[in-house]
């Protein structure tokens, strides 16, 4: 919950933040900027510690970091000690989600996929819910109230996982140097370097393109690379993309369909309000009936998956993307929005079926020694792919929008879909041959 809730809640408390410190929009804005930032690069990192530390002992660092963050971001004194409790709540929050996922495959061993359905109703609520919450908590506290609101859910966290949690396997305690080794710190630098450079430069692509964050990220990127073929200790093993091709394809679907989700979800209020001209209340509204399809099939995927496995539902979300985006594009405009709505949660709907499966898919396919990376990666691919979304509406609606504008999405909606459809179908192909994957018309 606590991701997802507080990626959301802190949009509606930028312009008092902003009021109360004396900053610009674009300055305050960074409390969203940082957050996705620091999420995309500290799970993978968060992930390789819990693999190497233990996964238990990750989760409960990561809810003690948001408690920090909590408890401190609300007496901040200066703009600048308030990006650093987000900081820390990004990288708190974000810590416990490879964990948590780590130890869902370490110990359900059956019924996981129904596992990882609740998992995703949580997140998939609390994404909905967030801002409705958040709109609340700021009317009653103010910003500070959004920050606050975790110390509950945490205390009852800490407990829960300081009691029910299973303990990590016991294995040879590590040394500082063995610790640093294992973690290859000059893979970790060169990878934060490249990542942050590269998400920079496509957020800098709605304005003035920042050209020297894009070639910093690259440069970086490849340092990267050559280090992570030439260690012997990677943090990442860049090998393991090209041999294990359903991992691959596990998180090129997950980044095209978070791009996908993220559109519709801040495009859709962009045409209910600036082209119907419907109040924000009435868009909420109509919001929640396209973002609560994740709510009610989260679960539902689950049993599915541990039914049949998730090649079949893989294929079926995707689908129900392209036949929203195609129903859309043949009505739009001439049906009552509720039409609209019930068209558009097909595109959701197909969207949470990925959140399910390829949680599931990915899990799978991780070696048993890198499931944390893995996880941390996956979750790298949701943020790459909404950080995508914001830089499509930006380019797509410019700086006012027209209703041909949301026409102009729907075509990118088509175009993404088929994308995701002919990956999801090379991934039922690819098949497991021990160690490695192939696909068979390599045979």
């Amino acid at each position: 919950m606590l991701n997802p809730l507080n990626s959301s809640m802190i949009a509606l408390a930028i312009p008092n933040i902003q009021k109360d410190f004396d900053l610009s929009f674009l300055t305050v804005s960074w409390l969203i900027t940082s957050f996705y930032l620091a999420g995309a690069v500290t799970q993978p990192i968060a992930g390789k510690l819990g693999d190497l530390i233990g996964r238990r002992k990750l989760f409960l660092g990561g809810l003690i970091l948001v408690a920090i963050s909590a408890m401190g971001a609300p007496l901040a004194p200066v703009f600048a000690l308030l990006i650093m409790m987000r900081l820390f709540q990004a990288v708190g929050s974000g810590a416990i989600y490879p964990a948590g996922i780590g130890m869902v495959r370490d110990h359900i061993h059956e019924r996981q996929g129904a596992a990882l359905g609740f998992i995703a109703l949580s997140m998939s609520s609390m994404a909905a819910l967030g801002p409705t919450i958040g709109g609340f908590l700021i009317a009653w506290g103010d910003w500070p109230a959004i920050f606050l609101v975790n110390i509950p859910v945490l205390l009852v966290c800490f407990l829960l996982g300081w009691i029910v949690l299973p303990k990590d396997e016991a294995k040879k305690k590590l040394t500082r140097q063995e610790l640093i080794q294992k973690m290859d710190l000059l893979g970790i630098l060169f990878f934060s370097v490249g990542m942050i450079g590269l998400l920079l430069f496509l957020l800098s692509l709605k304005a003035t393109v920042n050209y020297v964050a894009g070639i910093i990220g690259v440069i970086s990127i490849s340092l990267f690379v050559w280090h992570e073929l030439k260690t012997k200790i990677p943090f990442i093993d860049i090998r393991l993309f090209h041999s294990n091709r359903k991992l691959s394809l596990v998180f090129l679907q997950y980044i095209v369909l978070n791009f996908i989700y993220y559109s519709l979800f801040f495009g859709l209020p962009a045409y209910f309000q600036d082209g119907l001209h419907l109040n924000v209340a009435h868009s909420g509204l109509l919001m929640l009936l396209v973002t609560g399809t994740g709510i009610i099939t989260a679960p539902l995927i689950g049993r599915w998956v541990d039914r049949s496995g998730v090649d079949l539902p893989i294929l079926t979300g995707n689908l129900l993307i392209v036949i929203g985006s195609l129903l859309l594009w043949i009505f739009f405009s001439h049906v009552p929005v509720i039409v609209t709505v019930l068209m558009a949660s097909l595109i959701a709907a197909g969207c949470n079926f990925g959140n399910v499966t390829l949680q599931v898919a990915m899990l799978e396919a991780s070696p048993a020694d890198m499931v944390g990376v893995s996880t941390g990666l996956y979750q790298t691919s949701r943020h790459f792919g909404s950080i995508l979304s914001a830089v499509s509406l930006g380019l797509i609606f410019g700086a006012k929008f027209n209703p041909e504008h949301f026409t102009t999405l729907i075509i990118v909606f088509i175009v993404a879909g088929i994308t995701v459809v002919l990956l999801g179908v090379k991934y039922s192909r690819t098949r497991d041959i021990g160690d490695r994957y192939l696909v068979p018309s390599d045979k």
